[in-house]
């Protein structure tokens, strides 16, 4: 059995007595999903990473020219030096 209020004490949550009813019952059903999930044999079957192939595609990576500072800052609404400037962020 499932001690719901004592992982709700480790969460941090607070929970009524009605919603520990409710979240044990919920919990012990989880709980029996996953002891179905383990009873299938899955013997011989290789693990797999993703349920269908991925073929993994790289760009190349070349050298490009960078934008100078003054490119990169041309739009810019507003700058300070060398810099954006934004509103502040409280």
């Amino acid at each position: 059995m499932i001690d719901v209020n004592k992982i709700a004490h480790l969460a941090r949550l607070k929970i009524s007595e009605s919603e520990v009813s409710t979240y044990q019952k919920q919990m012990n059903d989880i709980l029996q999903y996953f002891e179905q999930i383990s009873a299938v044999d899955t013997k011989g079957i290789e693990p797999m990473v993703t349920p269908s192939e991925i073929e993994l595609v790289f760009r190349d990576d070349n050298k490009e020219e960078c934008q100078s500072v003054e490119q990169a800052l041309q739009n810019a609404p507003e700058r300070m030096g060398n810099l954006f400037k934004v509103p502040p962020v409280v």
